[in-house]
């Protein structure tokens, strides 16, 4: 016997705002309106049933993420990514590229919440994307 990943919730002060900016961020999760959708809590239903959930908190994020997302751009490369999502809303607190994995960069929702965007597999390897 083992457990799967059903879920990953977020505190958030404003949960439907931050589901619809995930949900700009990742193409594999989507807005379901008949689910928890409220001043309260908004989710975002991905694959294999699993969902991202917000929900509401009446503090603000002070201290670093004990545990955080990491995200693998697909069909683009990290530069291009983080790029991408910085422009959605995002800011950067720790850059990490260049090191000999391909390194990563840290980044932070509009809440404050830390996440990553790593290297591709062809970046990792050394591998020029053109």
């Amino acid at each position: 016997m083992v457990s799967r990943t059903a879920n990953f919730c977020f505190d958030a002060s404003d949960p439907i705002a931050q589901a619809q900016w995930w949900s700009r961020v990742l193409d594999d999760f989507e807005v379901v309106l008949d689910g928890a959708w409220n001043e309260h809590e908004a989710e975002l239903r991905g694959p294999g049933g699993r969902w991202l959930e917000f929900l509401k908190v009446p503090e603000p994020k002070v201290v670093k993420n004990r545990m955080h997302v990491c995200l693998r751009p697909v069909g683009t490369t990290c530069d291009a990514e983080v790029e991408r999502i910085v422009g959605l809303g995002a800011s950067v607190v720790d850059d990490r590229r260049g090191f000999e994995d391909g390194g990563w960069v840290v980044l932070a929702d509009p809440e404050g919440n830390e996440f990553c965007v790593l290297a591709t597999p062809a970046e990792e390897a050394g591998i020029a994307r053109t």
